[in-house]
C-alpha cells in the first residue's frame, strides 16, 4: 500500500518534485541555447566575438541557474550548458577574445 502514497514524479520532464519551476526552466533553456551557440561558433576563428560573448553570458546564466535550481534534472541540464559555454568561451578567447584582438 505504500505505493499509493508516493507521488508520481515521472510525469514532468524537468520537475521531479511535482511542482512547476518556470524561472529555473527558462534559465536552463537559455543556458543550453547559449552553450550550444558558443560551442558551435567557437569552431570558426572568425566568429570569436560571438562565441566568447555567448559563452560568457551562458556561464553567468548557468551559474545563477545552478544557485537557484531545485531538482536534479535542472542541474544536469545546466551542467551540460555550462560545459558547452565554458568550452566555447575559452576557444573564443583563444581565437581573439571579447573585443576583437588578434
Amino acid at each position: 500500500m505504500a505505493q499509493a502514497l508516493r507521488p508520481n514524479t515521472a510525469g514532468g520532464l524537468l520537475a521531479t518534485d511535482g511542482k512547476a519551476h518556470p524561472f529555473q526552466d527558462t534559465l536552463l533553456v537559455v543556458t543550453l541555447v547559449l552553450g550550444i551557440t558558443s560551442f558551435v561558433t567557437a569552431q570558426f576563428h572568425n566568429l570569436h566575438l560571438l562565441s566568447s560573448w555567448t559563452g560568457l553570458i551562458g556561464i553567468a546564466t548557468g551559474a545563477y541557474g545552478q544557485w537557484i535550481s531545485e531538482t536534479t534534472r535542472e542541474r544536469f541540464g545546466l551542467i551540460v550548458g555550462l560545459g558547452a559555454s565554458g568550452v566555447g568561451f575559452f576557444l573564443g578567447m583563444a581565437h581573439g577574445g571579447l573585443f576583437g584582438g588578434v
